[in-house]
């Protein structure tokens, strides 16, 4: 959510910052709505504060009446229609604020300076790990996960519907051997608290990460209750310190978790949908950090890092990008994705977002810091990364490590936490 000063001082600023995004013309009516909006509180501010001084002057007026014996009753009733005037001009404000509140939810943050203007076809290359494997002969995940009897797709559809994956034997095996050996990594060499969190949250929880109002559409939501099941982690670890303040000496503040996500995917229908490429629910360790605004770009660089790490010691070629203005998320000023390699199905996988939303979230989640030196609590800067996501790591796994024989190399890093070297 954006400072109310900005929209106050520098409008422009928000105006351009759409324009990066590609929005111009989708919220242009929201801009010009929110600068009426803007001036209609004001002016009801200032009618407010005079209908309110030239009340207290009556007030006034009419102590000075009654204490010397004079009749008072023609101010008086000057007075309480001036009372019904403020009341009507404060609804009017109150109209007005909330009207503002609900259209700045609906505005994307202000991309850094740094990140490319445009459209997807922007995002630039940073840096690149490793040699990605040939396709000569390598199954697709989806046959050789079959094969292999890991892989049950067939009856993820007949339980839950298309896009609900089981995993079986040595697959499940796998499954549990990617949250072990994540958790540890960042635990123990990255120093993240780790974290088991509620899959289910609140609407409040919702909209402090951005989900909500943009991205509703997308969730799956109780019938009885006003419960939400997770989409990443990153919404109930983001959301810990949800309306608090903490100390200054506690930043920078690393949690990690794993959960299951769940997400309806709406719109996507048709796209990737074969084996892991895109699923309904998915296991993911999230890495979620808490920096001081001028700590922030530093942490984003070690959040990124630290996603990358688990992908080396998984031996798996990846690339990092930096997404343009118009690729990068709602709540995001600047995103990082790292890419792996899958040569069964010749294409690269996003595997995590790294990214960093300034104060974007702090602000809707009023999450604050009480500066070391003193002084009133600042917002946070909050940022996030998946370390990683395992349908599209298991895919690239079970194809970039695949023998001839059909069988597939467990990285070394991951060979204690799955209990053999190869699946056969």
């Amino acid at each position: 959510m954006h400072d109310l000063r900005l929209v106050r001082e520098r409008l422009d600023v928000l105006r351009d910052a759409m324009a990066r995004r590609n929005m111009a013309d989708a919220t242009a009516a929201v801009l010009d709505r929110v600068e009426g909006l803007e001036g209609e509180r004001r002016t009801a501010i200032r009618a407010v504060e005079e209908k309110k001084a030239e009340r207290n002057v009556i007030t006034q007026q009419v102590s000075q009446k009654k204490r010397a014996g004079e009749e008072a009753g023609a101010l008086i009733e000057q007075s309480r229609v001036l009372g019904d005037e403020i009341a009507r001009l404060e609804l009017s404000q109150e109209a007005a604020d909330q009207e503002l509140h609900t259209l700045l939810l609906q505005l994307p943050n202000i991309t850094l300076s740094d990140v490319p203007a445009g459209g997807e076809e922007n995002n630039a290359m940073l840096r690149t790990w490793g040699a990605p494997r040939a396709a000569d002969s390598v199954k697709p995940h989806w046959d050789v996960g079959a094969a292999l009897g890991i892989l049950d797709l067939e009856r993820g559809v007949k339980v839950s519907g298309s896009g609900f994956i089981v995993f079986r034997s040595k697959g499940a095996r796998l499954v549990r051997a990617l949250m072990n050996f994540m958790l540890d990594v960042h635990t123990r060499e990255h120093g993240y608290e780790e974290l088991w969190v509620p899959s289910l949250v609140n609407h409040d929880a919702m909209i402090g990460t951005g989900q909500f109002p943009k991205f509703e559409d997308e969730q799956y939501a109780l019938r009885d209750d006003p419960l939400y099941l997770i989409p990443t982690a990153e919404v109930p670890v983001t959301n810990l310190y949800h309306d608090e303040v903490v100390a200054e000496s506690d930043l920078p503040r690393g949690f990690c978790a794993y959960t299951p996500c769940f997400r309806r995917e709406a719109g996507s229908h048709g796209k990737d949908t074969r084996g892991l490429l895109r699923v309904h629910q998915f296991d993911k360790v999230e890495l979620v950090r808490y920096a001081t605004p001028e700590s922030a770009d530093a942490e984003h660089a070690v959040i990124v890092g630290h996603a990358e790490r688990i992908l080396q010691l998984l031996e798996l070629p990846y690339r990092v990008l930096v997404l343009a203005a118009g690729d990068t998320g709602f709540a995001s000023a600047r995103t990082y994705d790292l890419e792996v390699f899958a040569p069964g199905v010749g294409k690269w996988l996003e595997v995590s977002s790294a990214s960093l939303f300034t104060d974007f979230q702090a602000r809707r989640a009023n999450i604050r810091y009480r500066p070391a030196e003193g002084g009133k609590p600042r917002l946070i800067h909050t940022l996030n990364a998946s370390g990683v996501a395992f349908p599209r790591v298991i895919a690239s796994i079970l194809e970039h490590h695949q023998n001839a024989d059909g069988t597939v190399r467990i990285p070394t890093a991951l060979q204690p936490y799955f209990g053999s070297a190869i699946i056969e």
